[in-house]
């Protein structure tokens, strides 16, 4: 199978109840358009199967989780994809199906999840981090643009105002420790014991009574997911914002210096974000 052909996201399906959704598109996991199909597609399939009590989200990509949306494909070929059920453009479609399946959703953050990576994982029911290697961020307002991935309506019910202003403005990297001391991850656990802990969790949630779960979350969500109509403007800011003039300079000089690319600046873009200078500059 050739490159292009190849699944960039694999389902396993350990019995029935527990499937696992592996991100595989190296070297980063960058997702774009094509992406963001296949994992349509696999959402599909979760939300077709009345057996499936927990879904596990994790990559095998070294040092990524997810690192953010494709910025370098043509702009129209997003602008151009089909709304999904809920009306919406897939990005933010995606985000809302994901947060209310019938099942429990988990991610197994292991490297950087940046941007939408980030934003899959707020949509995610629990989130779990290697204290050692996960890095969170959404870096977008560094790079002079708005996440469009729902974050604004996600991070200030999960975290607070304060909090939620210092991760989306500061637009700086969190790794697990940090994640987890402001809640933006349920745990951060050393590296060695994540995968462990979190198949555990997933085997235990699988053998419970699917009504009973189903139900629960029904009523969690009630309490404290964002209403739909708040998450297609910030996709729709995020496709305004990174139009502009000042978001397309400072891409220039990103991509100049290695966006997109298995280089420092995707392994630490909390950092090179912040140099930029109106003028072009670096510190």
């Amino acid at each position: 199978m050739s490159p292009s052909n190849r699944a960039k996201v694999r389902v396993t399906r350990r019995n029935p109840a527990y499937w696992v959704v592996t991100l595989d598109n190296p070297p980063l996991n960058i997702v774009g358009p094509a992406e963001m199909r296949e994992l349509m597609k696999v959402l599909e399939q979760l939300e077709a199967d009345p057996h499936v009590k927990v879904v596990v989200f994790d990559s095998v990509v070294p040092g990524f989780f997810m690192a953010h949306y494709d910025l370098l494909k043509p702009l129209e070929d997003s602008t151009g994809m089909e709304p999904g059920p809920t009306g919406m453009h897939p990005v933010p479609d995606f985000m809302v199906r994901l947060a209310r399946l019938k099942a429990i959703s988990i991610v197994s953050i292991r490297g950087r999840a940046s941007g939408i990576g980030s934003e899959l994982a707020l949509a995610a029911d629990l989130r779990f981090a290697s204290r050692e290697k996960a890095i969170l961020s959404q870096f977008e307002v560094g790079a002079g643009f708005v996440p469009g991935g729902g974050p604004m309506a996600r991070l200030p019910r999960l975290l607070g105002r304060g909090r939620a202003l210092e991760i989306l403005i500061g637009a700086d990297d969190f790794d697990g420790a940090l994640a987890e001391r402001y809640g933006y991850v349920n745990r951060a656990l050393p590296d060695a014991e994540l995968d462990a802990f979190v198949d555990a969790l997933a085997m235990r949630i699988a053998g419970f009574d699917h009504q009973t779960i189903a139900e629960t979350k029904r009523l969690v969500d009630v309490a404290s997911l964002p209403p739909d109509a708040e998450m297609q403007p910030g996709w729709d800011a995020f496709i305004a914002s990174v139009q502009r003039p000042a978001a397309q300079a400072r891409l220039k000089i990103l991509v100049e210096k290695g966006l997109q690319q298995p280089t420092d600046v995707e392994r630490q873009l909390g950092r090179f974000t912040a140099q930029y200078r109106e003028a072009g500059a670096a510190r």
